[in-house]
């Protein structure tokens, strides 16, 4: 299947808004922090087939790479132990020590004059800090590779798009079967009202509560509150617009379209939450094993949350996939055709601190990624990653990644990413748990949000 490139992401962002609302920031839209220790099923790679072509002048030179994506230490300690052995360039993968903040870590380590080579950072760090300290990669082959995927920054790019993550409403195909006796077809759900109606089906049938509602702050307040941004026009640069419009004080939240569909979709789904009656006291583990024992039927997450779901018992060859966050009733609209997808992990190369050899080490270890038999298979089946590259052959292996893997070749996600502050997903997160938690009503809500961005400058 050919990829359908999606919107380009350029964020072509002045220098002051850099300053203001990006300076500091960790959470845009990237994975959970998932168990780095948690044990992923791993497909065997086939390294008998290695066209990729070496520079022997790299030989002996050591670079490092700073992981902020936990769950792939492991992996990619691996990925770069099979690439020195081929290289030899030694790869030192660097983990973000748990709770610690990556721009934060990553900025301390300039400050100490030893930044690592290349930095996994969010796509917010990336553009916060790109045109100071990073390499500029825009003549690199591996662009062409990339279209649709890359971020620009003023004009240039300056970070290798690692994985493609996306989120939804995920669903327990053969649980819905067997509760209502009919087969199920993910399709003929295109409104909310429709989800409804499947939800009240589901409850009439015996599943009094199908799905679930994680309280984390950094789900309530990215995952799902970032969506009135996201979904303006199903762009960055919409996401952007709108989030001005609200800094500015040019969009009324109370009659904005997408603030009240929003609210209206959330609280169908905490009124069909499984832990409706304490919500707040939900164990994030707890819903993975609800959705693969059949005691819910939807959750929403994104594929970060395979590795959970497998550990309780789902198995790859499992039916699970993706719904769209339905918001209104419109079968016509994106939002409810579409789930969003977007590059959450970004590279930095340092180009401050880092030698001529250094450097070309690093593009070397980014280009067999990219092209060597071996780097493709490892980045997929190894890391457990959805390529963002056109040239990569392989799919995914579990069920979730593999499912947006297919929406993103057809055409079926959006790749929207809100560049937000360092603190929006904690401060507006713990009012969404007011909400979620029925101690706050949709007008304090709003007005928290209002005054949030009110306070940015």
């Amino acid at each position: 299947m050919k990829r359908k490139a999606l919107a380009h992401v350029c964020l072509g962002l002045s220098l002051a808004l850099l300053s203001s609302s990006l300076t500091g920031c960790t959470f845009g839209f990237a994975s959970d922090p998932d168990d780095p220790d948690e044990e992923v099923r791993e497909e065997p790679i086939d390294t008998s087939v290695d066209t990729f072509q070496y520079d022997p002048s790299l030989d002996g030179t050591s670079i490092t790479l700073l992981n902020s994506k936990a769950e792939i230490q492991v992996a990619l300690e691996k990925m770069s132990a099979e690439y020195e052995s081929r290289s030899g360039v030694h790869v030192e993968v660097m983990p973000v020590t748990d709770g610690d903040s990556p721009y934060t870590k990553v900025v301390s380590l300039y400050n100490s004059g030893n930044p690592p080579t290349m930095s996994i950072l969010d796509t917010t760090d990336v553009i916060a800090l790109a045109e100071e300290k990073a390499a500029d990669l825009t003549e690199e082959l591996w662009t062409a590779e990339a279209d649709g995927y890359l971020t620009e920054v003023n004009g240039k790019i300056y970070s290798f798009p690692l994985c493609i993550e996306g989120r939804g409403i995920i669903y327990n195909r053969a649980v819905i079967e067997e509760t209502l006796g009919e087969p199920f077809d993910p399709a003929s759900i295109t409104t909310l009202s429709d989800f409804n109606r499947l939800l009240d089906r589901l409850a009439a049938s015996g599943m009094e509560r199908p799905l679930s509602l994680a309280k984390e702050d950094w789900s309530l307040g990215a995952h799902q509150l970032q969506y009135i941004y996201e979904t303006y026009n199903g762009t960055s640069e919409g996401a952007q617009e709108v989030i001005g419009q609200i800094k500015a004080g040019q969009l009324d939240l109370n009659t904005y379209p997408r603030m009240n569909e929003f609210l209206d979709a959330f609280d169908l789904l905490r009124s069909y939450n499984v832990s409706l009656k304490d919500p707040l006291g939900a164990d994030y583990d707890e819903m993975a094993i609800d959705l693969a024992d059949g005691k819910t039927a939807f959750w929403f997450n994104g594929n970060w949350a395979w590795p959970n779901l497998s550990e309780a018992g789902a198995e790859n060859e499992d039916a699970y996939g993706f719904l769209p966050y339905f918001l209104n009733d419109d079968p016509n609209d994106f939002a409810n055709q579409k789930i969003q997808a977007s590059p959450s992990k970004q590279v930095m190369l340092d180009g401050q601190m880092a030698s001529d050899k250094e450097q070309a080490a690093a593009k070397e270890f980014l280009n067999w990624i990219v092209y060597s038999e071996i780097g493709q298979q490892m980045l997929v089946k190894t890391c457990n990653i959805i390529p963002p590259f056109q040239n990569n052959p392989y799919e995914p292996g579990d069920p979730l990644s593999r499912d947006i893997y297919i929406k993103v070749h057809n055409d079926e996600a959006f790749n929207a990413s809100a560049i937000v502050p360092n603190d929006h997903w904690a401060v507006l997160g713990a009012a969404m748990q007011k909400y979620l938690a029925g101690r706050s009503d949709r007008q304090e809500l709003i007005d928290s949000i209002r005054a949030y961005w009110d306070e940015q400058e």
